[in-house]
This record gives C-alpha cells, structure tokens and sequence, in this order.
C-alpha cells in the first residue's frame, strides 16, 4: 500500500483544506488543522468508478498517472466508493469516503468541542474517526460499523497514523451503550426512523446529527438535541445530503419487498404540470410527497433503450401502482400514464400545492421531535398545523400518518 512515507501529499491537502474554506463548508481553525494534518489517502487506497454500462472499475495507482490520478481524487472534494460486495448482481456498495465538504459541514454543525465524547455511526474507511481523533484525541472517539473486515482496515489504518479509538464491529443501530453516555453523535448513513438507543446514549443536552429518509431520496440531515430523559427535537439541515442506509448484518442485502403484479390492461391518461424530474430537482416537494406514496416507492427513467436518452419517468410501489410521466411537454403538459389501485402522480401534484401554500420552505424550516412512543415531523414549529407521526418503534414499511390540525377534530 502506498503510504505517508512515499506520497507528497501535504500540499495537496492544504489545497483540501482552502477549497473547502473557500466553499464555506470549513470555517472553525481546528477542523481546518485536522483536513491538512490527516492523510486522507492512507485511508482510501483504492477506489471504484462505475461507468454508464454499470460496470464497476478499480482505481489504478500501478503507473505514474495513475498514481496522480487517485491522489487527485482523493484530496478533491469528492465522495469515493470504497468497497463493493461483487458476488451478487447488481453489484452492491457496501462503503464509501463520504465528501470531504459534508463531512466537515457534519462535524461544524455538531458544534463538536474539546473534551466532548463522541459515538460515530458508519467507521468505512476511518477517515472521519481521524479527523475526529485528531481534533479530540482519540480516547474520546468511538465508531461502529456493521462491516468487520472494514472495522480491523481502519483500525490498522488509524493506529499507523498514530490513533487508536475504540472502534467495534456491529449493529450501529444499538450504538455502544458499553461506553455511553456520549456529548455528541454522528451518523454517516440513512435510517427511516431515529434508533432509541442513540437518543438514550446522548447526555442531556447532547446532539446528534444523522440521514432521515421517510422514502428513496425524501428527507436529508436533520439535528437533534437531547432536551430531556424522554424527548430529542430539533431541525433539518438547510442543505440536502444523502447517505447509504443503515444495515443490520454485514454484507446484507437491500430489504426484501413484495411488488403485486402490475395491471397494464387499463390505463388512465391526464396531462400535469408538474416537472417529471421532482424526485431529483425538487427534494422538497419529493419529501413531501413521500408521505403519501410510502416508504417503498420506486423511481426511475425508461426509454427505447439503454443507449438514447430517457423519454419518461417511472413510479411505482408494491401494492401494483405505476406511474409513467413523459419528459416532453404537449397540450401544455406532460403526459401521464397510470394504473393500479392508486394515482401515484397526485401525491406528487398534491405536494407541490402544499409547499407552495407553505410558502416554499426549505430544509429547516421542517424538524423532528423523538420520543421512546413517537416520532413527529412538523412544519415550522413542534405543535404547528403540518405534522406527520410514526412509531419510533416501527418497521421499515411504516407510513407516515397526517396529524389532523386542532381545530378539524
């Protein structure tokens, strides 16, 4: 492996560093002397790239460009893929180097601090509990991830450089009540509900920082604080993020869902105003949205083939719903093709009636209280007239249901 010893990387990460200043994602001078003190690349020596077939292809460092080429990449601002599970098709990712800029905007928003002790959710490749060493000393670092073989690499990593935290194999959705209570904890992965046991490891007045997606894509980073025994609250991040989910076994799969046969014999047809591309362009109204289609709604392009470019757009969920929304615009719209037991394109035209009626709220104008029975999302404020509940000891599947304002009941 090519180490610290026979790679000018210094400057490059100096070059990190300013770039992610210069970007506003990299302000507090301590994070800054963790990004050009920690060797990034002692923790990402090889990469993967998937190309528009889908195949998969391994960084190259056995030739002088290729060296230059992965050391580039691995002090941009980038996300890599680490590790993939190849004995399976579709090839599965299993780790990644998240990008350097949401790293570092995860650990500012935390207001991390010295002597804070800190429960990392997701070690991949270490690089994270480096910069967290780093700025805290290692003593007060702990990190779990699901992926053994991934944990003893980034503890051998880590110890090169000279850090040495408590790092363990398992479910991190039962963080590491050994070693609570933390002052901080970060989750660098997607969950559909916030695990308990993270909110009871937290000190009282501890913050933790993790991916909520109520659905694929619906939802973002949102920050909690632990204001009492029973209850966290708190608000998304203004900016979108999205992370791998959270798994419960090494190398599992995705979850298993059973899809009804679609019905294609009728079909209803309908123009929409609305833009095709909202799961994409318009995160938002998709998260919106998602409250209404379900957790397991699937999305996608379709077209003549592989090689042109994509005509329409798909949806569909497992109870036999599909939706078909042409790309190209006639009679002032878009054509809709649907069928099954629901109109899946409405929820997506009645979320777009409702962010506008909101007045086009961004990310943090929404937010999240957690208690050991409920989880509540709202609009605005804990008790506004938008809220959505689920159990927070939930399944996967579980929609989000609409909490009907006061004054309708």
């Amino acid at each position: 492996m090519t180490t610290t010893r026979d790679v000018q990387w210094q400057d490059r990460a100096a070059e990190l560093a300013d770039t992610l200043t210069g970007l506003g994602k990299l302000t507090d001078p301590a994070w800054q002397a963790a990004v050009r003190q920690v060797a990034r690349h002692e923790f990402v020596p090889r990469f993967y790239t998937q190309d528009s077939t889908g195949a998969w292809t391994e960084s190259d460092t056995s030739t002088k460009d290729g060296r230059r080429a992965w050391l580039e990449a691995v002090y941009s601002n980038k996300p890599l893929i680490t590790a993939l599970r190849q004995d399976i098709d579709p090839v599965r990712v299993l780790s990644s180097s998240t990008q350097p800029g949401l790293m570092t905007r995860m650990l500012e928003s935390l207001d991390i601090r010295h002597g804070h002790r800190v429960l990392e959710i997701g070690t991949g490749t270490g690089y994270n509990a480096a910069l967290l060493s780093h700025r805290l000393g290692a003593a007060n670092v702990f990190s779990a991830d699901i992926e053994p073989q991934l944990v003893e690499l980034a503890r051998a990593r880590l110890a090169s450089l000279g850090y040495r935290p408590t790092l363990v194999a398992a479910d991190g959705a039962l963080g590491m009540p050994e070693h609570a209570p933390f002052d901080r904890l970060i989750a660098t992965c997607a969950v559909s509900a916030i695990p308990w046991a993270w909110i009871e490891q937290l000190r009282i007045g501890g913050a933790m920082l993790t991916d909520l997606k109520t659905a694929p894509s619906a939802g973002s980073l949102v920050r909690l604080t632990r204001v009492d025994d029973d209850r966290a609250e708190g608000r998304f991040d203004p900016t979108y993020a999205a992370f791998m989910g959270l798994r419960h076994q090494p190398g599992e799969p995705d979850r298993t869902v059973t899809w009804s046969a679609r019905d294609t014999a009728i079909a209803h047809q309908s123009i929409s105003a609305v833009n095709p591309q909202t799961p994409w362009n318009a995160m938002v109204v998709w998260f919106l949205a998602a409250f209404d289609l379900g957790p397991d709604v699937s999305i996608g392009y379709t077209g003549i083939d592989t090689t042109s470019p994509p005509t329409a757009v798909t949806l569909s969920t497992p109870d036999g719903s599909w939706t078909q929304i042409n790309l190209a615009t006639a009679e002032g719209g878009h054509q809709v093709t649907e069928g099954g037991p629901r109109r899946l394109w409405r929820a997506v035209e009645n979320a777009h009636h409702l962010r506008e009626k909101l007045g086009n709220p961004g990310w943090d104008r929404f937010g999240l209280t957690v208690t050991p029975d409920v989880h509540t999302l709202w609009h605005d404020h804990p008790d506004g007239e938008h809220r959505w509940t689920r159990s927070t000891r939930t399944q996967p599947n579980d929609y989000w249901t609409p909490v009907a304002p006061a004054h309708s009941r």
